[in-house]
This record gives structure tokens, C-alpha cells and sequence, in this order.
């Protein structure tokens, strides 16, 4: 089973036969523990094309240490990373092939770099023992795999023990500045390694220059680039959503979204005979996503609900019959939601939208300026949201008008999105109109989610009378979200008189 572990740390440049300063002089370190020289073999794996190096992430198989098995690691930030472990084995553990599977897709990892390292480790320990940080310094030596060019050098790395305050590393950097210790440019060992046995460059005419797609200041340089940006972070996030991390389903699911509005939106941009398609299966994806988003969303407003419900008013046993309902449904959406991302469907859909970046279908508008038809497109959405918001406040209270108004969130939600889209073209202005659409979306969300809520807790109610508890709270509930409802259809038209258009 593989395990997680956040790594904070920082390299520097060292020559051969660097000294390493005294670090009982940095702040805290009481002693400096010296563990010898440790012999690590590691051979790193990536595509062919190195798609995972292209995004910073790093996946090997190291043999020798204490930490001897498969490690594959995640940027979180500058000098952050997350390495996730599995034992040791001959193949890729099926758990981190998974991780991996919206980058790779149907292709393979070979081997394309090893690294063997000496490493002289020193542990950094406060007064009581207690460890801080881990020095090492590395001498490497790369390989190009198979049988490429090779590659040395020495270098110093700092890690900072798992409970241990990050300030630790600022303190010892301070000290090895002052020994003359500097920064490596390099992020990692593999990104080092790769640079300096990359085969020799090849002749100008061996990779002739091609003209981008879109000129820039155009709309269809404008679109294409949000759409670049949505399908990216599809592919970064798939591995968050599998390891379960906090919002990440919420995440995917909003690029889904996202995307799936910008190709309605800029029609008049991308032949919508290719991008429909396409939509309708972000539209599947998204929906597979949204079960386990939108159990999370109402369990966390029925936990609430309950919480700030007066003791005295809490009859039965009303939380552990909220946790079993939540836990069983939990389960089951986020197995949905994996399961979709397992899928060949899933896999089609990326493949699908690589294709349309690499050709994108442009209408005769993509050539035109930017501003003026992005700001043309977030109108005609300003349109289409102000004609469901008006219908929907034209109906009588109750289930015609509760469905008006989710059709009137999405339009909210697709509206705000294209001014999303264009605000690196029209600036403040998209950003200011971006802001008051939200609030309208996000009222228009309060509406609707009192609106899933009440049919919840009236199911809740009917399961606790058939066991013979006492339904009293969840009707109490039930008409808390009733008043929520009335209260959000209320402030409508006062939220909805400021969302002027750009």
C-alpha cells in the first residue's frame, strides 16, 4: 500500500570536497549527528516524451537506504513536494500507475535516467534529541538510459524533518550563504540530470518552425489559451481527486465546468460542429464528479444545520443517523468518481482535447480582435441569464419556480465563467462584472441548496418514523430550509438589479 509523505526541501551547489560549515551555530541545532555515507541507486522512469518531467514530476525506483522502494513525487510549491511510496517491486505498483494515468494515458514509463549517489548524511538535533532537519551531501553520477551520455556533480541538500517548523531551513541556508554554499538552479537531482546528458540538439531543419494556431491579440488566441488552461488542470487534478484530497473533486469538477462553458460560449471562435462533442462529454464527466461533490456540499450544510439546532431540540438519535447516511453515500459517490477516471471514455475525452489543440477548428472571428468579440460573447450570456432570472421571478412560489431559478444558477454560473475566460483581455472591467454575477450565483446556489436539502431531510424523516425514532428534528429542519429558500428568492431582485452588464 503506498504511503504519503510531504518533503520541504532545498539544494545548493557544492564542489567536490565542499566542506560543510558548523551547523551547531544555526539556530536550535544543539548537535550534528553524523551517519555516514549511504549508497543510493535510483533509476527514474518517464514516458518517452517526458511528459512528466514536463510537469515537475519525478518517478523512480531506488534501491539502497532506508527508504528503498518506488517513489513518486508531486510539486505542491517552491521546495514542496508530496512523495508517495510503495515497497519495491520489478514493475510500476498499480497504485501509482493509477496517479499517473491522466498523463501517460494508454502509453508506458521507461527507464530514462540513473542516478547513483553517495550520500555523507548528517542529522541536525535540538537540545532534547529531537531531529530538525537532515543534511546530506550528494555526489551523483547520471546516466542517460539506455546507453546515453553521463554526468556528474556534487551538491547539498536539506530536509526538513516531517514535525519539524520549515523555519529551519532559512537558518541553515543563512549559515551555508555564509560559508559561500549557493542555491542550486536545478529543482532536482532528474531535472539536473536530464539537462546535462540531453542528447545533442539536432539541425534547424530537423524541426521546422510552425506558426501558433491563433495570432496573438486575437479572440481565438484569447479562447484558445483559457481552453489550454481548463484541460491542463483536468490532467493535474485527476491525481489529487484519486488520493483524496481536500476539494479536489470540487476542483475538477469547476475545469470541467469551466471548459464545457467556454466552448458554448465562444461559439463564434471554435466550430461548435467539433467542440458540441466535446462538450456533452465534459458534461458526462462533470456529472460523474458531481455526485460525490454535491453529497459532500449537503452533508456539510445538514451538519451544520444540526450543530447550531438547540440541545433540547435535537430528539433521537438524529447525528448517527446524519453519519451513517452520509458514510454509506460517500463511499458509493466516490467510487463513481474513480471509476469515471478509470474509464476508456475518460481516456478518449483528454485524447480528444489534445486533438483539438493541436488543430483548432477557428471560425472566421477567431481572427478578429480580442476584446471586442469576448466582450460581445459575455454580453450575449449577460442575455441569456437575465431572460431565466426575469421568467423565474414571474412565477408563483413553488417547484415551477424553484426550477427556474437552478436554471437561472447555471446561467449565472456559465456567464460568470465567460467573464472569467476574458478577463486577461478586458481586464478590470471583466473582473468587477465577474464579481457581481457570483453574487447572484451564489444566492441563487443558497436557493437551490435548501432546495436539495428539504427533499433530504424529508426522506431522513420517513427512514427515522419507519424505525420508530421520533421525526421531530428533521421536520424542524425542513422548515429552517424552507426559510432559508424564501429568504434567498427574497434578496434576488436587489442582488440581480446590481449585476449590470460590461
Amino acid at each position: 500500500m503506498a504511503e504519503t509523505k510531504r518533503e520541504i526541501e532545498r539544494k545548493y551547489e557544492a564542489a567536490a570536497g565542499t566542506d560543510v560549515p558548523d551547523l551547531t551555530r544555526v539556530r536550535d541545532v544543539a548537535t550534528v549527528a553524523d551517519e555516514g555515507v549511504v549508497e543510493l541507486d535510483a533509476v527514474y522512469h518517464d514516458t518517452p516524451d517526458l511528459r512528466l518531467a514536463a510537469d515537475s514530476i519525478t518517478l523512480r525506483r531506488r534501491t539502497g537506504g532506508s527508504d528503498a522502494g518506488w517513489h513518486l513525487k508531486f510539486p505542491v510549491a517552491v521546495g514542496v513536494r508530496d512523495e508517495i511510496r510503495a515497497p519495491l517491486s520489478d514493475t510500476l505498483p498499480p497504485d501509482l500507475a493509477a496517479l499517473l494515468r491522466s498523463r501517460v494515458r494508454g502509453g508506458e514509463v521507461v527507464p530514462v535516467v540513473r542516478l547513483r549517489s553517495a550520500r555523507d548524511v548528517r542529522r541536525l538535533l535540538d537540545a532534547d534529541g529531537g531531529l530538525l532537519a537532515e543534511l546530506s551531501v550528494d555526489t551523483v553520477r547520471a546516466r542517460r538510459l539506455p546507453k546515453g551520455p553521463r554526468a556528474s556533480w556534487t551538491e547539498i541538500e536539506v530536509e526538513a524533518a516531517d514535525d519539524a517548523d520549515p523555519g529551519i531551513l532559512d537558518a541553515v541556508e543563512k549559515r551555508l550563504r555564509k560559508a559561500g554554499v549557493r542555491p542550486s538552479d536545478a529543482p532536482s537531482k532528474l531535472a539536473r540530470a536530464l539537462a546535462e546528458t540531453a542528447p545533442e540538439a539536432h539541425g534547424p531543419d530537423d524541426h521546422p518552425d510552425t506558426a501558433p494556431p491563433a495570432a496573438p491579440g486575437t479572440a481565438g488566441a484569447a479562447v484558445l489559451a483559457y481552453v489550454r488552461e481548463q484541460a491542463e488542470a483536468i490532467v493535474a487534478l485527476d491525481p489529487a481527486v484519486r488520493r483524496d484530497l481536500p476539494d479536489a473533486v470540487h476542483q475538477l469538477r469547476v475545469a470541467c465546468r469551466r471548459l464545457r462553458s467556454a466552448l458554448k460560449t465562444y461559439r463564434s471562435v471554435l466550430d461548435r460542429n467539433a467542440t458540441d462533442p466535446l462538450g456533452d462529454e465534459l458534461k458526462w464527466l462533470a456529472g460523474e464528479l458531481g455526485v460525490a461533490r454535491d453529497q459532500e456540499v449537503l452533508a456539510e450544510r445538514l451538519r451544520g444545520r444540526l450543530t447550531d439546532m438547540p440541545r433540547p431540540l435535537r430528539l433521537g438519535p438524529v447525528k448517527a443517523r446524519l453519519r451513517i447516511w452520509d458514510t454509506a453515500r460517500t463511499k458509493d459517490a466516490r467510487r463513481k468518481a474513480v471509476a469515471a477516471l478509470d474509464s476508456d471514455r475518460y481516456l478518449a475525452l483528454l485524447g480528444r482535447l489534445d486533438a483539438l489543440l493541436a488543430d483548432p477548428p477557428l471560425r472566421e472571428a477567431a481572427g478578429r480582435d480580442a476584446a471586442k468579440v469576448l466582450a460581445r460573447a459575455v454580453r450575449k450570456d449577460h442575455a441569456r441569464l437575465a431572460a431565466r432570472v426575469d421568467r423565474a421571478l414571474s412565477l408563483a412560489p413553488g417547484h415551477e419556480r424553484d426550477l427556474a431559478l437552478h436554471e437561472a444558477r447555471k446561467a449565472a454560473k456559465r456567464t460568470r465563467y465567460a467573464a472569467d475566460a476574458a478577463r486577461p483581455t478586458l481586464g478590470k472591467p471583466a473582473k468587477k462584472f465577474s464579481k457581481r454575477v457570483k453574487k447572484v450565483q451564489s444566492l441563487l446556489g443558497e436557493h437551490q441548496d435548501a432546495v436539495v436539502a428539504r427533499a433530504t431531510l424529508r426522506d431522513l424523516a420517513v427512514q427515522a418514523h419507519a424505525a420508530g425514532e421520533t421525526a421531530f428534528t428533521w421536520g424542524l429542519l425542513y422548515g429552517r430550509e424552507e426559510a432559508a429558500a424564501d429568504a434567498a428568492e427574497r434578496e434576488l431582485p436587489e442582488v440581480w438589479a446590481r449585476a449590470v452588464p460590461l
